[in-house]
């Protein structure tokens, strides 16, 4: 009995959560200015995209795969949105066909997983570089595309404020809150979870093993593009350089720092607000203290080679999570 206590104590994502107030607790008492309530803004405003692209892998992970095309989608879909409506288009057109891009993207992630097999991790960074590289070829010939001023209308999605909440914290709470209800209370999100389990076990007991696998990258890619027009109605631009930027790893971080298990079938949306709360709380507190971009990006990475260690520790992978290759 005391060790059962033990052990649902010392959750990874307890741990974290613990971490995450002690490092308030620090920054409040030993940085000037941490506590003001513009800073808090800030710092809740500054992760709720990433906490929301979080949200998205962690759909993906938990059915025991991996989406690299994520930050891919989350900037050329939008940036191709922002050109169309410059050159034009009208912003409801411009928005469908952005966010036909990032759909094309993710059914094809799904796809090349779920029908030929091929593992997630290979097929997501080959439709990465590719999906990169024609929409840089074929349709947004700008590193930086700008808002034009006939999408004004749409500003409030990334820059409006709710009863003085800013929206951005509004969508990553409402797409927190469906990506639980998806997971917990409907039919796929079960699915999903037995298939990041035990995929052949899935399979036999009649699971749509390939449907749910496609739905999962398209899922991941809906939540890209929204993300993608969260921070470019924000700011008024999307600068395509980001997809090369270390954004990828800070959105695994949050993912696997909050204890969604990279074997599959464990952890949930609540992991990802945690691990999304701590790096959150952890980079401001560097940028306050003016600590270098390049050694921020070192610590970052030490914490999630650090992650990703305890995760193999607590959720070792088994025979068919070696035999899928998803990871």
């Amino acid at each position: 009995m005391l060790g059962r206590l033990t052990g649902a104590a010392l959750t990874q994502e307890k741990i974290v959560l613990l971490i995450a107030i002690a490092l308030f607790c620090a920054f409040s008492f030993f940085l000037k200015g941490f506590l003001r309530p513009d800073n808090i803004l800030t710092l809740l405003r500054s992760v709720s995209t990433l906490g929301i692209l979080g949200v998205g892998m962690a759909v993906v992970v938990i059915g025991r795969g991996i989406d690299l095309t994520i930050v891919t989608i989350y900037a050329m879909s939008a940036a191709w949105m922002f050109h169309l409506a410059n050159g034009g288009a009208s912003i409801p057109l411009a928005l469908t066909l952005g966010y036909l891009f990032a759909l094309a993207v993710g059914v094809t992630n799904g796809l090349l997983i779920a029908y030929l097999e091929i593992p997630a991790l290979f097929a997501t960074l080959g439709m990465s570089a590719f999906a990169y590289g024609f929409a840089r070829y074929a349709l947004v010939p700008l590193y930086v595309v700008y808002m034009p001023a006939s999408a004004a209308s749409i500003a409030w999605i990334g820059g409006g404020f709710v009863f003085g909440v800013p929206t951005s914290i509004l969508f990553f709470a409402l797409v927190a809150f469906l990506g639980f209800a998806f997971l917990r209370f409907t039919k796929q999100g079960r699915f999903i979870y037995a298939i990041g389990d035990n995929f052949a076990a899935a399979r036999i007991s009649g699971a749509p093993v390939r449907p749910i696998v496609v739905l999962q990258y398209a899922v991941s890619a809906t939540v890209a593009y929204l993300a993608g027009l969260i921070t470019a109605t924000a700011v008024a631009s999307m600068n395509t350089a980001v997809v090369n930027s270390s954004m990828i790893y800070d959105i695994i971080l949050v993912v696997v720092l909050g204890g969604v298990g990279l074997s599959g079938g464990r952890g949930g949306i609540r992991n990802v607000i945690v691990g999304t709360l701590l790096i959150g709380i952890l980079l401001n507190g560097m940028t306050i203290m003016n600590i270098q971009y390049t050694l921020q990006n070192v610590i970052r990475g030490l914490i999630l080679l650090i992650a990703i260690v305890i995760d193999s520790v607590v959720n070792p992978r088994d025979e068919q999570t070696a035999q899928q290759g998803d990871i």
